[in-house]
């Protein structure tokens, strides 16, 4: 992985470690980019992981991974999984709809989506932007950046709530190690004066149905469909 990218992992890996560890549930499914654990920290005792192809038998997880065509069609039944994980797969996606819906068919009353994704209202998405014209694109040219309110619309048209917005990323767009590591003085600037101007946002919601009361313990566990998951390494409790 080159250095950005590198540099925008470390953030979100952060952001995911706050937000999952205190979402409480039985089932977590994270959806593509198996590079960032994005649920390491959630306490969730079955978790699962989408792949298109059979991992390294090297690689560190405790999910199950699930072996997938189209992140449109997930094997799991209906209201079924408690929390889901999106890193950068929508503007990835020929159909982000289609996938949104699909989480949403999937997801338990309640259940709750955490999304991450670049923002096209940054330094990083005007490079990318004038890189396109130019033929040199600084992040993978596939990427079609979709906005933090575009998203939320979309999440709301689903009868989703939105909750918290978060931006992070603020250093100037390059692919230099260094620079990157010493952009601390970036970050707080970009933190107390331009907030909605970092490179990367993180979006969560939750799931409400109307006309549906909890009551009594809500937490009850489902039946998920494992018929294509293959567990890897599930014991293991650290991610070097």
């Amino acid at each position: 992985m080159q250095p950005a990218g590198d540099y925008i992992c470390a953030w979100e890996q952060a952001q995911f470690d706050l937000l999952t560890a205190d979402i409480f549930g039985f089932h977590a499914l994270q959806i593509g980019l198996p590079q960032l654990p994005a649920l390491a920290a959630s306490r969730m005792p079955h978790q699962w992981q989408t792949a298109s192809s059979f991992p390294n038998q090297n690689t560190k997880a405790r999910q199950a991974v699930v072996l997938v065509h189209d992140f449109a069609e997930l094997p799991f039944d209906s209201q079924s999984i408690d929390l889901i994980v999106l890193p950068h797969v929508l503007e990835f996606a020929k159909e982000p709809h289609q996938i949104l819906r699909e989480v949403d068919r999937i997801l338990i009353p309640e259940g709750r989506v955490i999304i991450t994704g670049m923002n096209r209202v940054s330094l990083w998405g005007g490079r990318q932007f004038f890189g396109r014209l130019i033929k040199r694109h600084f992040l993978p040219e596939a990427g079609e950046f979709i906005s933090p309110h575009r998203l939320r619309d979309w999440l709301k048209l689903l009868s989703m709530e939105v909750g918290q917005t978060r931006f992070g990323c603020y250093a100037l767009p390059v692919n230099n190690e260094q620079w990157l590591q010493n952009s601390g003085m970036m970050e707080s600037l970009g933190q107390r004066w331009w907030p909605r101007l970092g490179a990367v946002y993180m979006i969560e919601a939750v799931k409400r149905v109307r006309g549906m009361h909890l009551v009594g313990p809500a937490l009850k566990q489902k039946r998920v469909r494992q018929t294509s998951a293959v567990p890897v390494a599930n014991k293991i409790k650290e991610h070097g």
